[in-house]
């Protein structure tokens, strides 16, 4: 048969529902199945009646879809960008601060800055962000993040649920997690990793714990990225572990480069993608420095050797 041949059946299968074999017309629209796109179905019941002769090639491409996703790096972590200096906030979560006025997560060169400025100008304290004062008390800010939450505000809500996981408040956790999720929180989906594995609030559930760590992972989490990875090698699939480690390490996550150094050791990686992985690691973190991070660090260093001498 010529490639000509071919290409008229692949068009011919692919304008006809799977099951009945009825063409798609005006008056019928074929869909395409819904997990691997391989075939088409002109309804739900067809889909269905035809599943016991689809369901394997489905699983096997839906799974190659899915890697396709999972093995694709990211732009930049999950954190992104500081809103005023625009420059990639620090893995390291002390080097910046959540806003709970604006859920916005600044930069503590920014915050730093902000802070000179205002005490120089005899200035009250606000956000650097939306300029919103700084609230007297925790229980205002607390009542401040929960007006975001009411209006649907993913970060508020993962707060919530995350300060309801460290007050042991599970079930609520659970709930305030679960829609932070759902309204695409990439931080819910990595502590609702937590709640499936300890079976904290919920039932423990492999696959739902693998699934959270995965949608993290995709959306530029290195520690959910890694954690993959750990789970990977633990199976000894050394080359997956290896492309999770690599995603991560090229985020910046120091424990993947670490890893990555060790399996370059033991031999079970290149010297060519060892070297790749960790010039890539330094450009990442090198990407996350400037002088005011570097100046507001030494100041909070130098009010931490304050405390410590009273």
């Amino acid at each position: 048969m010529s490639s000509k041949d071919n290409h008229e059946v692949d068009v011919a299968t692919d304008s006809c529902c799977a099951s009945c074999g009825i063409a798609e017309v005006d008056e019928i629209k074929l869909k395409n199945c819904d997990d691997c796109d391989l075939v088409k179905y002109c309804s739900d019941k067809c889909q269905q009646d035809h599943r016991p002769n689809h369901e394997r090639a489905c699983k096997q491409r839906a799974a190659e879809l899915r890697d396709e996703i999972l093995f694709r790096q990211p732009e930049g972590s999950h954190l992104g960008d500081c809103p005023i200096c625009c420059l990639p906030l620090p893995l390291d979560l002390t080097k910046s601060t959540m806003m709970s006025c604006c859920s916005k997560v600044v930069c503590k060169g920014c915050v730093y800055a902000n802070c000179r400025r205002e005490l120089g100008g005899r200035l009250d304290f606000t956000c650097p962000f939306c300029r919103h004062p700084f609230p007297e008390t925790k229980e205002e800010g607390y009542k401040i993040n929960l007006k975001r939450v009411e209006a649907n505000d993913p970060v508020a809500i993962e707060e919530v649920g995350r300060r309801h996981c460290q007050e042991g408040k599970f079930d609520t956790a659970f709930e305030y997690l679960t829609k932070a999720a759902e309204l695409g929180d990439v931080n819910a989906h990595y502590h609702l990793v937590h709640l499936y594995e300890k079976g904290e609030g919920v039932e423990k559930d492999e696959k739902k714990r693998l699934y959270h760590l995965e949608e993290a992972a995709i959306a530029g989490h290195p520690e959910a990225r890694f954690q993959l990875a750990c789970y990977e090698g633990g199976r000894g699939r050394c080359d997956r572990m290896v492309e999770h480690l690599i995603i991560s390490a090229n985020l910046g996550h120091d424990e993947s480069i670490k890893g990555m150094k060790m399996l370059y050791k033991e031999g079970k990686v290149s010297k060519e993608d060892f070297a790749s992985a960790l010039r890539a690691h330094q450009a990442a973190v090198n990407e996350t420095r400037s002088p005011q991070r570097e100046e507001a660090s030494k100041a909070w260093q130098r009010q931490k050797l304050r405390e410590q001498k009273k």
